[in-house]
């Protein structure tokens, strides 16, 4: 049993390093993972991929939806080198208060560029992923 259990984990994380990343746009892309953990912090995680940060700073954001709770969870700086990579974003998050079951994660791959005569940044959006998870 232990080792046909083995055997899943080791699939299950083969399948998700290797699936495609969601919203591609011209080389850079974003993924969300199945399941997320809530154990006094809320944690979130999947993969990315981005080509080039010269233009400014890239962060993989994201947002824990559940009910009519919502609440930004952490924000991760990306390195833009055209590798898959992954990332994983925590918070401590006391009001709303979430419960183990079904959420959703809104995630975004954004680069900070700056813009006009004061170099104030605006953010310029790589991809994007709206995805049902679940929280254990």
């Amino acid at each position: 049993m232990r080792v046909r259990l083995a055997v899943l984990a080791v699939g299950t994380l083969l399948a998700a390093a290797t699936a495609p990343l969601a919203h591609a746009d011209a080389g850079n892309g974003l993924s969300v993972s199945a399941y997320g953990t809530l154990d006094g912090t809320v944690t979130v995680s999947g993969t990315y991929r981005c080509l080039d940060d010269t233009a400014g700073p890239v962060f993989v954001g994201s947002t824990l939806v559940q009910g009519d709770r919502s609440a930004g969870i952490g924000g991760t700086r990306a390195v833009c080198d055209g590798l898959v990579r992954a990332w994983t974003n925590s918070a401590v998050v006391k009001e709303p208060v979430y419960r183990a079951g079904r959420a959703r994660v809104r995630a975004t791959l954004m680069q900070l560029i700056p813009s006009g005569p004061l170099g104030l940044p605006l953010p310029g959006f790589l991809a994007a992923e709206d995805v049902d998870i679940t929280l254990r």
